[in-house]
């Protein structure tokens, strides 16, 4: 079977010209091309844009997918990938099942455990991808950061980030620009808060930015601000951000 381009980037939620994008950085070739230029994927294709929209999904950039999908093939790929998933599916089926019975005892007024309380959030299972993300050094600041706070300042710190997420939520139900200058100062917050979390006073701005993009393409962080459209506006005012800052 084939489909056209049009086709595959509809059911994947990416646009025609990221597909034609994926292609001429050489990670994913159409099956054939029409003589009228349309651009067809197989079965094959299929499998390759798996790959790469989980990739992706992780945050993960186009030099380093490239080497990875040279590295192993589809099957072998995608095997590792589907265990990832079913892994952070359970993960999340027993926080579920934690916040359920969380909600439960404290309508009922009846005691619970720690370890019922806390099913599916250690927080270890990110070091991981932070790792590959960032770097061992950054995983390891992070959590010598996190444990020298205190209860009040950890909750300063996590009220701070819900403060940001709902004036990205109000300024974009008002249909506030993403350069405008209240949401500018939101970004600016946002980028303190970030700072505070990566230990330094001025953040890279090219990460910064590329926080954004993992946003939108991470459904665990785009839930922080109201879904993927939320994200990207975030995301958008995020590069606006940084590209003043290039300035």
């Amino acid at each position: 079977m084939e489909w056209s381009i049009q086709r595959i980037a509809k059911l994947a939620g990416v646009s025609s010209r990221t597909l034609r994008h994926y292609d001429a950085v050489g990670i994913l070739a159409p099956a054939r091309t029409d003589a009228g230029g349309m651009r067809w994927y197989d079965e094959a294709s299929l499998a390759r844009l798996q790959r790469i929209l989980l990739l992706r999904g992780l945050g993960v950039g186009i030099p380093a997918i490239a080497d990875s999908l040279e590295r192993a093939s589809d099957e072998d790929a995608l095997a590792a990938h589907l265990a990832d998933l079913e892994r952070e599916a359970d993960r999340i089926r027993r926080q579920i099942r934690a916040v359920e019975q969380t909600l439960r005892a404290r309508e009922k007024g009846a005691a619970m455990t720690a370890e019922e309380a806390l099913d599916g959030f250690d927080q270890s299972q990110y070091e991981q991808e932070v790792t590959e993300r960032w770097g061992a050094d950054a995983w390891k600041r992070g959590q010598d950061w996190w444990k020298r706070m205190s209860a009040d300042d950890k909750r300063r710190f996590q009220q701070e980030h819900l403060d940001v997420a709902g004036g990205y939520a109000a300024a974009r139900e008002a249909g506030e620009s993403v350069d405008s200058e209240r949401v500018q100062a939101l970004v600016e917050r946002h980028y303190r808060w970030v700072g505070a979390g990566w230990q330094t006073a001025e953040p890279d701005v090219e990460m910064f930015a590329g926080l954004g993009d993992m946003y939108v393409a991470d459904e665990r962080f785009a839930a922080n601000y109201g879904g993927t459209e939320g994200a990207e506006y975030v995301r958008d005012a995020m590069r606006a951000f940084a590209a003043k800052r290039r300035q």
